[in-house]
């Protein structure tokens, strides 16, 4: 509640910025007449308070107030509030106009005062804001003798904007810009001057004394920046960059907060727009359930869903750690959220059933799977016990349960599988796909690759490697993988989520393959080491199960566009539940039994397209016998 103190406290500035304002209507209004008149031979006198002055202030001051010129503060005075104060000033004259007319006809009234009433008032209602802000920006600047010396590249927007923060903070110092456009050349941005092309960023760094290097160009693409970094490490000056706007609105940066250039910044993606309508026209209001809640992928689609209007996230777990961090973060940052964790393993029939029947979800997210390549090839009863079985246990308990929508979440590797992995993702959405009946529930599939700085996958541990001093392991020369980050694919599944076909599977447009090759020699230079010099790179040759191109596309599969351009939709295969029930039945005997045998087997069987990449002669040739002799395809 607000108190009278508060309304004093904050009312006191305003009244004092109203009575401001309307002195300098009353010095504009009498210093134009006052020059106008004092040009006739005999000037007629002036009363510094008459009817037609207090008319002119009543109507400004209203003006004033009805365009809110009061909501804004001094203290943040920009060109938006000198637009709007010229709009004021301009209604302004349209009233006072109005006004005096009624009243007097505009007798007395100068036709030329009345012309640079608008302007001048501008001025003088402007000029004493902006003064206000450059005394106010100059006292929250805290000298600091041991400031860093910092020279920004691009002499953009964001280069203004960063050299005002990095004032404000006291513990940098910038020396000038440096940019590439010939038009900037010699300018003066904030009272710094461009100093030359970011090329000659060695040469002027030495010249300027400058100690950091802050790359704020956020319009550069990929292949740009990877040409602005590899400037910068040549200089040998450390160099960070100015946080994306994306990175701030989902809180992962602050404003002005410098970063070290991330992996992700050069690897070719493209920022991602999703139709945010149609996600939260879908979502909205919603409760939904998300198995492997606590994993990389399975808990920033919980924070998605939250973010973007679900009601309710029911978020099962088999970690205890990972629900309870998933659930606290929740917590703290959607408190209006109602979150329901469910310890427990989603492939037990009756915890499935307990965590349906708890919330009754709208939707489900099947985001629980054993996905590391090498392990599961060593580990083929608890990929397909995951895999398939848990899949098709929590697909058969959705649809029974009546949900609404339910959304596997699959692999790259499913088409074409040369590996456990694949040909478990490729079963499970198999069992979905048998599942479907266009008068229950909505059963949706979606296929993308790599993940970035997901939980296992290749950045982390190259992350680890380097920081150990390496070496750091690369499997091939040539081998290439596509990879997308963790927030984008979570905002591409629930785009594909909210399409709407009733059957579909929809493969997300990964982009470029990326030399795994490149990515560990950007990483070590990342670090500010250099490759084969700090860091060894160490070739160990393709591990079991691996290809060394990965494959998108199914060749059986029509695909077609979708409402977003990064999404595609394929035509299913046809899946028959009479073809695809007694192979799970077999999975299941085969896995009670622990028969490895017969799990490679039935695997095999189910899986008419799996032709498992063998390397007999490899060390890990014993731990695969289970598959059926088959001389492996070359990838």
């Amino acid at each position: 509640m607000t108190t009278w103190k508060d309304r004093w406290k904050y009312g006191l500035p305003r009244l004092t910025v109203a009575l401001h304002d309307l002195a300098m209507v009353w010095v504009c209004w009498q210093g134009l007449h006052f020059l106008r008149f004092a040009l006739q031979p005999q000037p007629l006198p002036l009363e510094p308070f008459s009817s037609t002055v207090l008319i002119v202030m009543v109507a400004q001051g209203l003006v004033f107030w009805r365009v809110g010129l009061y909501r804004g503060l001094w203290r943040f005075a920009s060109v938006p509030d000198l637009v709007n104060i010229l709009k004021a000033s301009l209604l302004g004259l349209l009233a006072v106009v109005v006004g005096l007319f009624f009243y007097s006809r505009l007798d007395l009234v100068s036709r030329a005062a009345l012309l640079l009433y608008p302007f001048v008032l501008t001025l003088l209602l402007g000029l004493p804001r902006l003064l206000f802000r450059a005394w106010k920006d100059q006292r929250t600047t805290r000298k600091d003798d041991g400031a860093e010396r910092v020279l920004i590249l691009g002499a953009g927007q964001a280069g203004e904007a960063l050299v005002r923060d990095l004032r404000r903070t006291g513990r940098y110092e910038p020396v000038g810009f440096l940019d590439d456009a010939v038009a900037l050349r010699g300018t003066r941005l904030q009272g710094l001057p461009v100093l030359g092309k970011i090329e000659d960023v060695g040469r002027i760094a030495r010249e300027t004394a400058a100690r950091l290097l802050v790359i704020a160009i956020p319009s550069l693409d990929a292949v740009g920046m990877r040409r602005v970094v590899g400037i910068c490490e040549d200089s040998g000056v450390p160099f960070r960059t100015v946080p994306r706007l994306a990175d701030v609105l989902d809180g992962s940066s602050l404003p002005g907060q410098l970063k070290e250039v991330a992996i992700e910044d050069l690897l070719g993606r493209q920022p991602l727009n999703p139709d945010w309508k149609a996600i939260r026209g879908w979502l909205g209001g919603r409760s939904v359930l998300v198995t492997g809640a606590g994993g990389s992928i399975g808990s920033e689609l919980c924070r998605q869903c939250a973010r973007h209007g679900a009601r309710r996230l029911v978020l099962l777990e088999i970690d205890e750690l990972a629900l309870l961090t998933i659930e606290a973060n929740l917590r703290r940052d959607f408190p209006d959220i109602e979150c329901i964790p469910v310890l427990g393993d989603c492939g037990d029939p009756a915890v499935i059933r307990h965590a349906l029947g708890d919330a009754a979800p709208d939707a489900v997210f099947h985001a629980a799977a054993y996905k590391q390549v090498p392990l599961l090839q060593r580990q083929l009863r608890e990929a397909v016990r995951n895999n398939v079985l848990a899949t098709d246990v929590v697909a058969r308990a959705s649809r029974d349960a009546g949900v609404g929508t339910f959304v596997l979440i699959s692999t790259d590797k499913a088409v074409d599988p040369v590996n456990v992995l694949g040909a478990t993702k490729r079963l499970a959405e198999m069992a979905c796909q048998s599942l479907v009946d266009h008068r229950s529930t909505r059963f949706v599939t979606v296929r993308f690759g790599n993940v970035l700085d997901s939980a296992g996958s290749v950045v982390p541990l190259f992350r680890e490697q380097i920081r150990r001093g390496g070496p750091v392991t690369v499997t091939d020369p040539e081998v290439t993988r596509y990879f997308m980050t963790i927030p984008e694919a979570c905002q591409l599944i629930l785009q594909a989520s909210a399409i709407g076909a009733q059957q579909a599977v929809y493969t997300l447009d990964m982009g470029e393959p990326v030399s795994i090759r490149m990515l560990a020699e950007q990483m070590i230079r990342l670090a500010g080491k250099l490759p084969g010099r700090d860091i060894v790179i160490e070739y160990t040759g393709l591990r079991p199960g691996e290809k060394l191109h990965e494959t998108l596309f199914h060749s059986d599969e029509r695909y077609s566009a979708t409402q977003h351009p990064k999404i595609l939709q394929a035509v299913p295969r046809s899946v028959s539940g009479e073809r695809v029930d007694p192979a799970l039945d077999a999975l299941r005997e085969a896995t009670s039994a622990y028969d490895l045998e017969q799990l490679a087997s039935a695997l095999r069987v189910a899986v008419p397209e799996f032709n498992p990449a063998i390397d007999v002669d490899g060390p890990h040739a014993s731990t695969i016998i289970a598959f059926p002799a088959r001389k492996a395809r070359q990838q």
